[in-house]
């Protein structure tokens, strides 16, 4: 057991009786960077720790006798501040880290399927000073500042803001573990939220779309760059699924017994709060039935069927340099363009929104320009501008 630490000032309720009442705490080491706080009330003094952070846990047995748990004596308060500060083990009494926070999101990612570079590339973006800052303690400011500072090194602000969602996830999912002592949340909804360019040189909306012959010959070039590279090409371009969906997909998720009919079952995405797994089947074409069989029979039964390609955005733009094509544009555009070809091959908005695992509020939201002027159909729900004939007018019963 640790030897205590001697503190003539607050070893006993005499002597710190004694002591002037004020804000500001009385300190006593206790270990190496840990620090016991006795706050001088006009009634019980407070036992507080500080450890880069400041928790009050307990008051001191000024007037009453201590119990070892609301109300301790010196030497139980330094006990209980080094426990609180180092934690042990099965104990949670130890405020959690950012560091540990981003831990427990990589573990949390891993059990639920998700992708762990987001969490592991969060990481490098923090600072040690960063990762050893105790959750509850985050202030807006600090993580508005920091985001913006991700920005100011070179950063995209698009990335940024992705960097800044993972964050904002990893403090979420350690607030939800800890929702009495983790107050703050607001700090990271506000600091963290994502930013718009001012003056922004995006592309229009409209340039999120690209014809079947331009797809087409995105998708030959990619395999000619690499054939893993373009197989992952081939299913975002014919699913208009996201790229974290694809690289879900086992050998046995492609279904094509019917070799006219083939489908693939997809997994949804995690998005959405306490979501259930679920698959959905998707329609695929037979060309990309036969180019996933063989892929499947060439990786085996016990392999996903893609691996994680790094920096996919960068060699998708080399191949758009090839063609001559905007370099603003990204693998997320084969999906935008996939929901546009449905709207205008007049699918139902719902069956839409199914198979691209969103909602139909959503592609109404996104997609409204295309809607105006996607279909005809309408037209059939017209009022007629001529009289019918006499025939077939139904006359109403006076009542």
């Amino acid at each position: 057991m640790a030897r205590s630490v001697y503190s003539d000032k607050l070893k006993n309720r005499t002597n710190r009786l004694k002591l002037a009442i004020r804000k500001k705490p009385y300190k006593a080491q206790v270990a190496p960077g840990i620090f016991l706080c006795y706050r001088r009330n006009a009634g019980p003094g407070t036992w507080s720790v500080q450890a880069g952070w400041l928790k009050r846990f307990a008051i001191a047995d000024d007037f009453e006798n201590a119990d070892s748990k609301s109300v301790m004596t010196f030497y139980q308060a330094q006990a209980h501040a080094l426990k609180m500060a180092r934690g042990s083990e099965g104990d949670s009494d130890k405020p959690v880290t950012v560091a540990e926070a981003i831990d427990a999101y990589e573990t949390d990612l891993a059990a639920r399927g998700g992708i762990k570079y987001n969490a592991t590339s969060l990481r490098g973006h923090l600072s040690p000073a960063m990762l050893s800052k105790v959750v509850m303690l985050l202030t807006e400011t600090e993580l508005s500042d920091w985001r913006n500072g991700l920005v100011a090194k070179g950063l995209k602000l698009s990335s940024a803001n992705r960097i800044g969602k993972s964050f904002k996830a990893a403090l979420a999912l350690a607030t939800k573990r800890d929702k009495k002592r983790i107050t703050n949340s607001a700090a990271w909804k506000e600091g963290l939220k994502p930013q718009k360019a001012k003056g922004s040189n995006a592309p229009p909306r409209d340039n999120y779309y690209l014809p079947d012959g331009t797809i087409l010959a995105i998708v030959r070039e990619c395999y000619v760059e690499d054939a893993d590279f373009g197989a992952l090409i081939d299913t975002l371009a014919g699913t208009g699924v996201r790229e974290s969906q694809a690289l879900k997909l086992w050998p046995d998720d492609l279904q094509d017994a019917d070799i006219e009919a083939p489908r693939l079952m997809m997994h949804c995405s995690a998005k959405g709060r306490d979501r259930d797994p679920e698959q959905r089947a998707l329609p695929i074409t037979p060309k990309l039935a036969q180019t996933l069989r063989a892929r499947a029979i060439a990786r085996g039964s016990n392999r996903l069927l893609f691996d994680r390609i790094w920096n996919l955005s960068a060699r998708f733009r080399v191949v758009l340099e090839r063609l001559g094509l905007d370099l603003t544009l990204t693998p997320y555009t084969l999906r935008h363009s996939s929901i546009i070809r449905q709207i205008r091959s007049n699918t139902p908005l719902r069956l839409i929104a199914f198979t691209h695992d969103t909602s139909v509020v959503e592609i109404e939201r996104t997609y409204a320009r295309y809607l105006n002027h996607a279909s005809d159909d309408a037209r059939k729900g017209l009022l007629a501008d001529a009289m019918p004939p006499a025939d077939n007018v139904v006359r109403l019963a006076r009542g």
